[in-house]
């Protein structure tokens, strides 16, 4: 449930962070959404190439893996290595 709830407030990010930039916003409220998306999608770029050998263990393919990685970073990653760390 919380991982749910925390991939929720992913998107919720880039999407205050699409609005503000699409101008659907009040201007003085959410200005720190861009910045705070930018923040996100690089600190998930690095877990991609950091984590690349767990990303690709997803059972779709490696494009998907690799959005799904920039988008929810750890929360993507993590369960894949866990299964492959019990398979092993």
């Amino acid at each position: 449930m919380i991982i749910k709830v925390i991939k929720f407030l992913c998107l919720a990010a880039y999407a205050l962070a699409l609005g503000h930039l699409a101008g659907l916003l009040p201007k003085d409220s959410f200005s720190l959404a861009p910045l705070i998306a930018v923040l996100l999608l690089a600190m998930h770029a690095v877990e991609l190439l950091l984590m690349f050998k767990h990303v690709r263990l997803y059972r779709g393919s490696l494009a998907v893996s690799m959005l799904l990685t920039l988008l929810f970073g750890v929360l993507h990653w993590m369960p894949l290595a866990r299964k492959a760390r019990k398979t092993e």
